[in-house]
This record gives C-alpha cells, sequence and structure tokens, in this order.
C-alpha cells in the first residue's frame, strides 16, 4: 500500500468513481493519514487545502462515501477510489456529481438537474 506522497508534497489527487455506474463524482486531496483513515474506516476522507485539515466525505451533510475499491495509478501518486455513495448527490452544489458543467460553443453550460437542496442540507454562511 505504498503511495508516492513525496512527489507533490504530501498530497495525491483522489479520482472519486461510482462503483455501480462508473461515473467520476469528485477529486479530492488525501494525505498519507487520509489515506490511511480511508482504507480502516472505509469511509472516503480527504485533505482540504483551503480548511488545512481532514475531511470524511458526508461529515456535515450525510452524504457519505461508502470505500468498496482503492487503486492506484502505475506511479503511484493518484488514488481512484471507488465508492457506494449513501446519498444520491455528491456535490457540495446540489449535483450528483462535481462534474455537471459541460463545455457547449466555448461556453461552460450546466447540463444536469439538482438532485438535492443544498441550502437545505448545508449551513449555508453570510
Amino acid at each position: 500500500m505504498k503511495i508516492d506522497f513525496e512527489k507533490s508534497g504530501g498530497l495525491v489527487p483522489a479520482i472519486v468513481q461510482d462503483a455501480t455506474t462508473g461515473r467520476v463524482l469528485m477529486l479530492a486531496m488525501m494525505n498519507q493519514l487520509a489515506w490511511e483513515m480511508t482504507v480502516e474506516t472505509k469511509k472516503a476522507t480527504f485533505f482540504s487545502r483551503s480548511r488545512n485539515k481532514l475531511w470524511v466525505k458526508g461529515e456535515q451533510s450525510g452524504h457519505t462515501l461508502e470505500v468498496v475499491g482503492l487503486q492506484t495509478d502505475c506511479d503511484q501518486d493518484a488514488i481512484l477510489v471507488q465508492v457506494n455513495p449513501t446519498v444520491k448527490g455528491v456535490c457540495h452544489e446540489g449535483y450528483e456529481s462535481c462534474f455537471f458543467r459541460t463545455l457547449e460553443d466555448g461556453e461552460w453550460q450546466v447540463t444536469e438537474e439538482k438532485v438535492y437542496d443544498e441550502q437545505a442540507t448545508y449551513e449555508v454562511k453570510p
């Protein structure tokens, strides 16, 4: 289970994929502790660069990710986290996936419907 955290300054990208549909749900970062916690608990755990701390996906929203598979790339500096979401909707903006915008004619377009009300799920700060 050797992941090369040193190559990128202690963090590696973690691509989160729905294990059933194959859809990419989000991209996050992991440090070694987040990796170890994910392996141990089978709950997707990441490192927040903006908050400078660990976070378990769903700790605020309840939209947790049950880890069912882990893979690494050939350089062992990126992780594919295959999950079963406990609730439909991973994106904090209310969408199933964080990848809900599509480039069309040079402009980003929202190409999906929201699957939950993010205002009701997350504490809105002024």
